[in-house]
């Protein structure tokens, strides 16, 4: 008997050392797959920058309207490269969590109102629409910080974006609603939509859909992952529902402001 429990130990503790080297090699394989695909997001814009000043410098833009256009060009790729920037900045602070945190009362209209003007501008020049309602009371405030919780706005709206549709034209809707003690934002776009394997998983670091890993689709996989760090450390909840072909819905909640509830600062950890 004794002999048989040893074994039975022996074979367990196999068991689960193959497991570990299987989760290892997972996992080095998904870091090989981040390096890859972070250096695509990168070259590509940069690659741009040096096409568009080259020429500037070689006078192949010889108006000024032309010049402007270049210009405007290499701005818009400085900007989606320091996006990328910021984003891995976060993920490599998520390992430590010492994400810093500045929390403050914000007025709900004002806020989700003034990323929804930018926003719906942004969209106008990208021949898609965007659309915004805000349900809650004009002096209603929550308890957040507004730098990171815009950039969770920024990252679900521009994976709705990057995963739109060819046939139609990307409609994305942003609804804040009152829900008791909390705020209820949704983004909801009319894109590719999500399976229903892949939906359970799509808050996962490095996760990438099935859409994506068999598409020219580009990515980290690491937004959908910061978004739910970000929530959470506010603490709220973030989900998703999903349907393939006609399109996605992300929601999250933010507890709202009281009076009883003085905001804090948190400078590296959470």
């Amino acid at each position: 008997d004794e002999l048989s429990e040893l074994a039975g130990s022996i074979e367990r503790m196999k068991d689960h050392l193959r497991a570990d080297a299987m989760q290892k090699l997972e996992t080095e394989d998904a870091q090989r797959k981040f390096l890859s695909n972070i250096t695509h997001d990168l070259k590509t814009p940069l690659t741009s920058v040096i096409g568009y000043s080259e020429g500037i410098i070689d006078g192949i833009a010889p108006t000024p309207e032309k010049q402007m256009k270049y210009v405007q060009t290499i701005h818009n790729k400085a900007i989606e490269m320091n996006d990328l920037l910021n984003e891995l900045s976060i993920y490599n602070k998520i390992d430590t969590d010492s994400i810093p945190y500045n929390f403050t009362n914000i007025n709900v209209k004002g806020f989700f109102g003034e990323f929804a003007e930018e926003t719906k501008i942004e969209f106008e020049s990208q021949n898609a629409e965007f659309n915004y309602v805000c349900d809650v009371a004009d002096d209603t405030e929550m308890v957040a910080d507004p730098s990171h919780i815009k950039r969770v706005l920024h990252n679900l709206v521009s994976n709705a974006v990057k995963y739109r549709r060819d046939d139609t034209e990307l409609k994305v809707m942003l609804k804040v609603s009152d829900a008791g003690e909390f705020i209820q934002a949704e983004v909801a776009d009319n894109g590719r939509g999500i399976s229903q394997e892949d939906l359970p998983h799509v808050f996962e670091r490095l996760f990438r859909t099935d859409k994506a890993r068999n598409t020219n689709i580009k990515g980290s996989g690491i937004g959908l992952s910061i978004v739910k760090k970000i929530i959470n450390d506010h603490g709220g909840q973030v989900w998703a529902t999903s349907n393939e072909g006609t399109g996605s819905i992300f929601y999250f909640l933010l507890k709202k402001s009281s009076d009883k509830e003085e905001p804090s600062e948190q400078d590296s950890d959470n």
